[in-house]
């Protein structure tokens, strides 16, 4: 799998396989400037334009069509009138078009798709033929790779772990801290060597990726085993395989693990386990499992502090596999066994069912195809010291510990994450940075 794979595709579609629309009181489209005028070469290979009552219909070839409704193309006029070219926000209100509005004529240009709208004044829409094949959905038209490439690992990933250096990280051009991004993007987390043994280095870390998250542990933590808050990561215990604030809404996205010391004892190794190719394995074997981990909502609770008592909105909770509304594929992990709450809204008869499904995830969960266990080591150049997951993805434990051991690290929004990661690839595929070019309006984010 390539690492460019999730950006490559920012502007580029495959082809589709579906057939010609019906062409009954259609008009098709090749002539000049709202008028006739004489046809050329490069006017014939323009996709071929039909206009219906209802819909606009766009031939990339004799068997690949895409349809689109009036009021959604004239929803999304880019010009100047509709849409802000610097805040990048829509200024036409779509509630005063007109629920039978249908473009006076339309025009296929090397630029895109034109259409001339009724209206008191001239209003020209001109949509680029990248843009309308990236957003057809009448039918949608796959694209010819993944948008997001992950590498699903299991224990073999010791062998080569994802890293970087601290140095690499902290450059000023930022392409160490695109690997470093990408590297979490694509595997679910990276490794950071030679970190100065300091606070403030893991801090500068953090900040360089975006804002911190504050949580009830604090902005920036720099903690022991001692109970300091109510919670089992401040103790000497063994920690299974989990995710972090599976109490919350939405859970933190980064989490950086960072050892500064670790005196007079041993133990404290480090698990992480990819929930991505755990719940691969799952899906594959155990389809009913898979189904249940998929459906059935997981309530959680954070009430080890006084001052605090958390619970997710709605409080019924989320299921543990969370998947895009719209590609069905697998898109977050929320798995805390320890944190929690009473399954009391189960349906009776599934309630054996779900605990089998729970006990099959978590069997895959440790079994040693699965598990990564890697023992951190303060600032030393050649290993591994800091640590960050993607707390979507991968969970994450360790083993019980005697001695002191002194950690820091801090959570990173997963909004803030995806957000600087979307701009560093702007910067080294598009060749765009806020100082030099504005975002075009036609961005495929937007």
């Amino acid at each position: 799998m390539d690492i460019h794979a999730s950006t490559a595709q920012l502007s580029r579609a495959a082809p589709s396989t579906s057939r010609i629309p019906s062409h009954d009181a259609v008009t098709h489209e090749r002539s000049g400037k709202f008028g006739p005028h004489s046809s050329n070469a490069a006017e014939d290979d323009l996709p071929v334009i039909s206009m219906g009552e209802q819909k606009v219909a766009v031939g990339w070839d004799t068997r690949t069509w895409s349809r689109f409704h009036n009021i959604w193309l004239r929803d999304h006029c880019r010009c100047p009138k509709c849409f802000h070219s610097i805040t990048k926000q829509r200024l036409v209100n779509t509630f005063e078009i007109p629920k039978d509005v249908k473009p006076v004529n339309v025009q296929p240009r090397p630029e895109g798709l034109e259409v001339l709208w009724p209206s008191s004044e001239t209003h020209i829409s001109l949509y680029p033929w990248s843009w309308l094949r990236q957003n057809s959905y009448d039918p949608p038209i796959p694209t010819s790779e993944k948008p997001d490439d992950k590498i699903l690992w299991g224990s073999k990933i010791q062998q080569s772990p994802p890293t970087i250096s601290f140095e690499e990280a902290m450059g000023p051009d930022e392409s160490g801290l695109y690997k470093w991004l990408s590297n979490i993007d694509r595997f679910g987390f990276s490794f950071i060597s030679g970190v100065p043994v300091s606070p403030e280095a893991t801090e500068s870390l953090s900040k360089r990726i975006g804002f911190i998250r504050e949580t009830q542990y604090g902005k920036f933590w720099d903690f022991t085993s001692d109970l300091a808050k109510g919670d089992m990561a401040y103790t000497s215990l063994a920690l299974g395989a989990h995710t972090d604030t599976t109490y919350f809404t939405d859970p933190c996205g980064l989490q950086l693990f960072h050892l500064l010391s670790h005196t007079d004892g041993s133990g404290g190794t480090s698990l992480l386990v990819d929930g991505f190719y755990v719940a691969s394995i799952i899906k594959e074997l155990h389809p009913e499992a898979y189904s249940l981990l998929s459906r059935v909502p997981v309530p959680a609770h954070a009430a080890g502090e006084p001052s605090a008592l958390y619970r997710p909105s709605p409080p019924s909770g989320y299921p543990v596999l969370g998947h895009d509304n719209i590609t069905g594929e697998l898109a977050q992990v929320r798995w805390n066994n320890d944190d929690r709450s009473v399954m009391s809204h189960l349906e009776p008869h599934l309630v054996e069912e779900w605990y089998n499904a729970m006990r099959t995830w978590d069997q895959c969960l440790r079994s040693p195809d699965s598990e990564y266990w890697v023992q951190l080591q303060p600032a030393r150049p050649l290993l591994t010291a800091l640590l960050v997951i993607d707390n979507h993805r991968v969970l994450h434990g360790r083993s019980s510990f005697s001695g002191k051991r002194r950690m820091c690290g801090a959570y990173i929004g997963v909004d803030e994450y995806r957000s600087k990661l979307a701009v560093l690839q702007e910067k080294v595929f598009l060749g765009l940075t806020s100082e030099q070019k504005p975002r075009s309006v036609w961005h495929p984010s937007l």
